[in-house]
């Protein structure tokens, strides 16, 4: 088995929301501690240090004024401890923000309080999320959909979008490949050592189901100061452990479900970029748009704005 370092190419990092969607269970504690939940939840964001948020706003705000959204309502669909959500409420949308864990978005709602900023957090499941209105936009950033666990799951929650989006509304999501899944994690162990943390992640890529699993081993202190504050005297860290689960989409798959949503497929690039993509992209961007909805669309004179 390939064991790499993951301090040695910030490519690798931990894979975006890998504590969204199941429950912690601390070790030697009763399952369901909410104190461990919250604990992993403070960690994520440690760990997302790789992800160059601020490079993607701008992506997401350029193709949001080709569209002629400038401001309004945007959905951040799985939105986790709000990053992106706070990036995109500093440039003059409002923000709503979809997870459907409470302990990121415990943090996300701490980081609301600290900015001021004017956002609206909802505890839903992206297939069956409702709101109180439509949107100008949807946005999902960080591979949420591969969490999806199969077509019917991904379709639905493109049908949810569709229904939520205003007459003409875009969607604007990522995912990761299956060429990431199956040649750049396929069955590789990746570690990182800092003094905040450190975690062992295994990857298991099945090709029949093409799901990818992931099993996490980390190991936090519990004092914030790091383990020789924590520790002074050499005691190690605190191990937690989870199992979680990707789905690989094919292009087809994804193009399919976006048509038979009722939306409309306006581009496919390599990640955050307006290039095609490649046989080799691990990650690659998807631009839709709304159908079906009687109405005028909605267009904002975003001149001068980014």
């Amino acid at each position: 088995m390939e064991v790499l370092d993951g301090s040695q190419d910030k490519g690798w990092g931990i894979p975006a929301h890998l504590w969204l969607y199941g429950g912690w269970q601390e070790i030697g504690k009763e399952e369901g501690n909410m104190e461990a939940y919250t604990s992993f939840a403070r960690v994520y964001d440690m760990f997302m240090d790789n992800i160059p948020y601020q490079e993607w706003c701008r992506y997401l705000t350029e193709v949001l004024a080709q569209y002629k959204i400038c401001d309004g309502l945007i959905l951040d669909l799985g939105c986790g401890t709000g990053s992106m959500t706070e990036l995109l409420a500093r440039e003059g949308y409002d923000m709503i923000g979809v997870d459907n864990s409470p302990e990121m978005l415990e943090i996300a709602m701490e980081k609301q309080q600290a900015s001021g900023l004017d956002i609206l957090y909802l505890m839903q499941d992206m297939e069956e999320f409702e709101l109180y209105g439509t949107v100008r936009a949807v946005i999902s950033v960080c591979d949420s959909f591969n969490y999806l666990p199969d077509y019917e799951a991904l379709l639905q929650t493109f049908r949810q979008i569709n229904n939520y989006l205003d007459p003409g509304g875009i969607l604007i999501f990522d995912l990761n490949t299956e060429y990431k899944y199956r040649v750049v994690l396929a069955d590789k162990t990746i570690a990182e050592n800092r003094l905040e943390g450190s975690f062992i992640w295994d990857n298991y890529f099945d090709e029949e189901s093409r799901i990818n699993e992931y099993e996490l081993a980390l190991f936090i202190p519990e004092n914030e100061g790091g383990y020789k504050e924590a520790y002074p005297g050499g005691q190690p860290y605190r191990k937690y452990q989870e199992t979680h689960y990707q789905r690989a989409f094919s292009l087809e798959e994804v193009f399919s479900a976006i048509k038979e949503s009722g939306m409309e497929l306006l581009g496919c690039y390599e990640a955050f970029t307006k290039d095609a993509p490649k046989p080799d992209s691990q990650r690659v961007s998807v631009i839709a748009k709304e159908k079906g909805k009687s109405g005028n669309e909605k267009e904002t004179d975003c001149n001068g704005k980014f």
